[in-house]
């Protein structure tokens, strides 16, 4: 198959390993060591439930207003795949990233890997080639087997931990704990965002030698009105202006970067003002993104009972609306009706859509368990698209309208308000 676009790249990448997720880095980490790919820049690992990929957009945000190269791969991406590897905030071009899946299969032999896997190495190759003064990496999925963890962190972090992928990580904080913690290294910083960090994750720090550092014990925050003071041992940061990214929960997600910031200033010093413009400029979109214009409109990828917490709580601060409308969708293998009991009381009317996909439902799915949830105002619709558009038809100019449940229904409502039809 000749491969020449960055489509093509990512389609033969779907069907090149038996599995979509395997667990495991044997594979991997033979590729990497085939490639000789050992970044010399330091490396930051952020892990978490929830919150990882606000962090790194922090640390992106502040690292790039101190005048480093920044080298950021997250994951899933909203739009394009190119969100995935970005360099000094921008998403690689397609060209540098065929560049880079062209040598890992250059390398490979007869190792096939996950998309996720190539996508890991394509980062970081991407990062070495452009010679980034930082790299971070969030991690995909739980922390000790996935593919991000075949590289060396200068220091790591879990931002949170809560349920979610259970069938793969556990049924249980604990459990899941200890599959985050396998980003930890000995005698290497270890931080825990967590206010409740699980024993096991705990446990696992204390026997490889981590220096751990925890939230609320090691370091932490004081808010006062519009700004905000923060704490780590005997180094203090005062007046830092509230971060950019919506909801009160990122004054924790913008305490556990400062912590990262703190546990390697020796090797990358980053001064107040960089701080501050770092986090006044930050973006991350569809978490909790809220829309100019009227009706008001908030985007969210929230997709688990943790996640919808915090995006409920964040809707009460919000101004009054006169009818609030979710537009809706989730994956098959999530815990749909915890999500459901824990936003229901946020909104009047629902409009529910399915997801084209082989974890996906069908909107009638989804309006029935919402009905049998005593949910009154519920409108089922084939596609996503088709939900959004009833929703703008009914919305007036002081209703709002709250896109969430999964990356893809924020995905499929940002494609058709950029491309309309």
């Amino acid at each position: 198959m000749t491969r020449k676009t960055l489509d093509d790249w990512l389609s033969w990448q779907e069907s090149l390993h038996t599995a979509a997720i395997d667990m495991g880095l044997a594979r991997v980490e033979r590729v990497r060591g085939a490639m000789g790919l050992k970044p010399a820049c330091p490396v930051i690992m952020v892990a978490g439930t929830n919150g990882k990929g606000s962090t790194c957009a922090m640390l992106s945000s502040i690292f790039r207003a101190a005048g480093f190269k920044v080298g950021a791969y997250t994951s899933p991406h909203i739009l394009r795949y190119n969100e995935r590897i970005a360099i000094d905030l921008k998403p690689a071009s397609d060209e540098r990233i065929i560049a880079s899946f062209e040598a890992i299969d250059a390398a490979r032999g007869d190792t096939t890997l996950t998309y996720f896997e190539f996508g890991t190495l394509a980062a970081v190759h991407s990062f070495v080639a452009e010679k980034v003064d930082v790299i971070i990496l969030e991690v995909g999925l739980g922390g000790r087997l996935d593919a991000v963890n075949i590289f060396e962190p200068d220091v790591s972090v879990v931002v949170s931990v809560d349920l979610d992928h259970q069938a793969i990580l556990g049924d249980n904080r604990e459990d899941i704990g200890f599959e985050k913690a396998g980003v930890y290294r000995a005698g290497k910083p270890a931080i825990c965002v967590d206010p409740e960090p699980p024993q096991r994750l705990l446990d696992h720090a204390a026997a490889i030698g981590a220096d751990l550092k925890l939230y609320g014990r090691d370091f932490g925050y004081t808010r006062m009105d519009n700004q905000w003071s923060f704490r780590c041992g005997d180094h203090a940061r005062h007046a830092l202006p509230i971060p950019a990214l919506r909801g009160a929960y990122q004054m924790i997600n913008a305490c556990g970067a400062l912590a990262v910031l703190d546990a390697i200033r020796d090797k990358l010093p980053v001064g107040i003002g960089a701080i501050k413009q770092g986090l006044v400029e930050v973006e991350w979109p569809g978490r909790f993104q809220v829309l100019p214009g009227r009706p008001a409109v908030v985007l969210d990828v929230g997709h688990n009972p943790h996640a919808v917490k915090a995006m409920a709580a964040a809707l009460k601060q919000l101004p009054f609306a006169e009818n609030r409308y979710a537009v809706f969708s989730m994956l098959a293998d999530k815990d749909m009706m915890a999500v459901v009991e824990l936003a229901k009381g946020e909104f009047d009317h629902w409009l529910v859509a399915g997801l084209d996909m082989p974890r996906g439902q069908s909107g009638e799915a989804i309006a029935s368990a919402l009905k049998n949830a005593g949910i009154a105002s519920v409108s089922a619709f084939d596609t996503v698209a088709q939900a959004w558009s009833a929703a703008l038809s009914r919305a007036g100019d002081n209703d709002r309208i709250v896109v969430f449940g999964s990356f893809h229904t924020v995905a499929e409502v940002e494609a058709v308000r950029r491309h309309p039809v």
